[in-house]
């Protein structure tokens, strides 16, 4: 019980302290007004400027985010993806966390027998003063098939999701670009967080020029609703060419609060249908409370295509270090 009180305690100086620093944002397990998802690189986003309309709309380096400009959820850059950030939570240096383990996974190809199509690093701090532990997720994709159709198909990251977080009440999220990856425009901001198992689908209305890629489709949302949708998916099943008018019901546009998950929405791809190339994703990070050490899981990972272009919905679960049970 002592520990326990020390724990929550240190956990709410950290909160109060916290959130005046930009990039660390809450995320309490009961979502936010009327959605799962918050805004994260996507906040702002104005006709004149879409904020790369979820990895639609090309970004140039003088786009990304720096101190003070669209820095929702961004935090200064680490030397490496396996670096603690030089920025927590109360504006100072982390402290007190210990380089726990760190694992580079491949991603199985959804095509039996076929080639390794990425890599995600995979890695966790702990603070065993405060039974904090601050787990990082890094997406690579590579130029390989991931389908048996006709034709190239490369696998689209548009959700990570990473699961194991039922028993924190709040969490805590930031997403950094690590120095030693250049240049930065290979690497997929996250456009939205939110606390749920579900990956929306989100298009722009057409992908021919940059006037139609800077606009959402027909119904589709920035932040969905949480009515109803608990599927690992939600979105149009079948993928269309780049003049078609993207359009979708608002039914697909939802996803309901889980607690024991955390959806980073991105765009990694090593050559997208739109034309942009994204084949890092930034490195995205997740603070929870944690009684000990996180163990590998199935499912502590799960990477979702969400149809964004002329692709359709697929998931690839994967295992990961988790602090609580994964199970959807």
């Amino acid at each position: 019980m002592q520990n326990l009180t020390l724990k929550l305690a240190v956990i709410g100086a950290l909160f109060v302290t916290g959130q005046a620093h930009a990039g660390w944002v809450t995320v309490p397990s009961t979502g936010f007004t009327g959605s799962a998802y918050t805004n994260c690189y996507n906040a702002g986003r104005t006709a004149g400027n879409p904020k790369g309309n979820f990895g639609s709309y090309p970004l140039v380096a003088a786009q990304y985010p720096s101190t003070g400009v669209s820095d929702t959820c961004w935090t200064s850059a680490p030397s490496t993806e396996v670096a603690l950030p030089p920025v927590s939570r109360s504006g100072s240096a982390f402290s007190g966390f210990t380089q726990s383990a760190v694992t580079t996974r491949s991603i199985p190809n959804p095509v039996s027998g076929g080639a390794v199509i990425g890599q995600v690093v995979d890695k966790y701090w702990r603070n065993p003063t405060t039974n904090v532990c601050l787990i990082a997720t890094r997406v690579r994709m590579y130029d390989v098939d991931s389908d048996d159709a006709a034709n190239k198909q490369l696998f689209e990251v548009n959700d990570v999701v990473r699961s194991g977080f039922s028993a924190s009440t709040n969490v805590y999220i930031a997403y950094a670009f690590p120095s030693n990856l250049t240049p930065i425009t290979v690497m997929s901001p996250v456009y939205r967080v939110g606390r749920t198992y579900t990956s929306v689908q989100h298009r722009a209305l057409a992908y021919n020029n940059n006037t139609n890629k800077g606009q959402n489709g027909i119904n589709y949302l920035d932040l969905p609703t949480a009515v109803s949708v608990n599927t690992a998916t939600s979105g149009e099943a079948t993928g269309i060419d780049a003049t078609t008018t993207a359009s979708t019901s608002t039914a697909t546009q939802d996803a309901v609060v889980r607690s024991n998950h955390v959806d980073f929405t991105m765009d990694a791809v090593f050559a997208d249908d739109d034309g942009t190339t994204n084949a890092y994703s930034a490195v995205a990070y997740v603070e929870a409370s944690c009684d000990a050490e996180p163990t590998e899981q199935a499912g502590a990972i799960r990477l979702r295509q969400t149809g964004q272009e002329n692709a359709t919905l697929k998931t690839i679960d994967m295992t990961g270090y988790a602090i609580s049970a994964t199970t959807p």
